[in-house]
């Protein structure tokens, strides 16, 4: 065993609601008629006290607030939020602040107050510009709005936007795929997420699929839009994340690179090491909204939301860490896994030279990274780190 080193600490905050919940959606996010912002803030407040002794000295080197659609809460609300994440952890002095938002225009309206609660990063779910497939992923708003928020966005200050485009939606075609592309590098975002459609369990989608491009289809698409993302300098980072030069997600960085993160909000996950203990923790909150606000367990005479924690088993280590890193397109550093696992690398390493010698590694002593194979075998690779039953 080696000693657990502390990586970076990020904070994910969960707002769980919806005007609409999308067809093939399967977050945890709730339709709602009417929100009880205030209510919930003030769970979320007691949430971080509790958790905040999990950063152990550390400051917050990133903020997601996430959903359902954190945008319909208000940007004093939101500024709350961060606030109390100030007061009880603390922030590095580059921190990246992301907030995802919907193009509807109630939303768009309160970019300019986002910006100024301290928001430092959008992310907008485009989804697509076609007005035929935002109707068919059940979207509410159009082509329009998605044009005029990406526009609204950066005349309230905002410089650093992310851009979420789907591909291979229903009856989609190459030359669709790649005008939504097309009509996001018009507005120069530093970040494109661009991922495939796919078909979740328990969604509407799911009860009755729609018509999606054939496999061959769908690899063409592929290659097309990497090929479109890498002529106007966009860095294929991670599996589905784009970047202009060092314009990476900090946030989506220190997860794959198997950092720590602290998890508010109904159904948030965290992932925390500690070092007393010398063991990896996650830990998920109460799933239902309306379970979070209501229940709560006594911690030490505090009250807060339930969740329920375990460590991870020694075995699924190698598994969990790998799952994360290998999505990087580099990898992470080799001395990552014993830092962040307190495993000797000797655990792996017959593995890893194995799959080296398969060309599904990179062969080299300073990095843990896919090849070109190994990233279109990930599943395979990832099968070759699974413990012994």
């Amino acid at each position: 065993m080696h000693l657990l080193t502390l990586p970076p600490l990020s904070l994910y905050v969960h707002i769980p609601w919806c005007v609409r919940k999308c067809p093939y959606c399967d977050f945890n996010s709730h339709e709602a008629k009417s929100i009880p912002e205030q209510a919930y803030l003030a769970i979320l407040k007691q949430d971080l006290q509790i958790d905040s002794v999990g950063a152990q000295g550390r400051k917050l080197s990133s903020i997601f607030f996430g959903g359902g659609t954190p945008s319909l809460f208000s940007a004093k609300t939101i500024a709350s939020i961060l606030d109390e994440a100030e007061r009880c952890i603390g922030f590095e002095n580059d921190i990246e602040i992301t907030l995802e938002a919907n193009p509807g225009t109630f939303e768009q309206k309160k970019f300019t107050d986002f910006f100024a609660a301290g928001i430092n990063r959008l992310s907008i779910g485009i989804q697509s510009f076609s007005a035929s497939h935002l109707i068919a992923l059940g979207r509410i708003h159009d082509r329009d709005e998605a044009l005029r928020a990406l526009t609204m966005a950066q005349q309230a200050g905002f410089n650093n936007i992310n851009i979420d485009l789907m591909h291979g939606l229903p009856q989609q075609d190459l030359k669709q795929a790649c005008d939504d592309i097309a009509t996001a590098l018009s507005f120069s975002p530093t970040h494109i997420s661009w991922y495939q459609l796919t078909i979740e369990p328990n969604t509407a989608f799911y009860r009755q699929p729609p018509p999606l491009p054939a496999d061959e289809q769908l690899a063409d698409i592929q290659e097309a839009g990497f090929a479109l993302l890498d002529q106007h300098h966009y860095q294929h980072y991670e599996v589905s994340a784009f970047s202009l030069p060092g314009r990476q997600s900090k946030h989506n960085r220190n997860y794959w690179a198997f950092g720590d993160y602290i998890g508010v909000g109904a159904g948030a996950h965290s992932k925390q090491t500690s070092l007393e203990q010398q063991r990896v923790i996650r830990r998920q909150k109460t799933r239902q909204p309306d379970h979070y606000l209501t229940l709560h367990h006594s911690t030490e005479g505090n009250q807060g939301p339930r969740f329920k924690e375990h460590f991870i088993d020694i075995k699924e280590l190698p598994l969990e860490f790998m799952m994360n890193a290998l999505r990087l397109k580099k990898g992470v550093p080799i001395e990552y896994f014993s830092q962040r696992t307190g495993l000797a690398f000797s655990v792996v390493e017959t593995t890893v030279r194995r799959l080296q010698r398969q060309g599904l590694l990179i062969d080299n002593e300073r990095d843990i990274a896919t090849t070109t194979l190994g990233q279109q075998f990930l599943n395979t690779v990832l099968e070759a780190f699974m413990p012994e039953t």
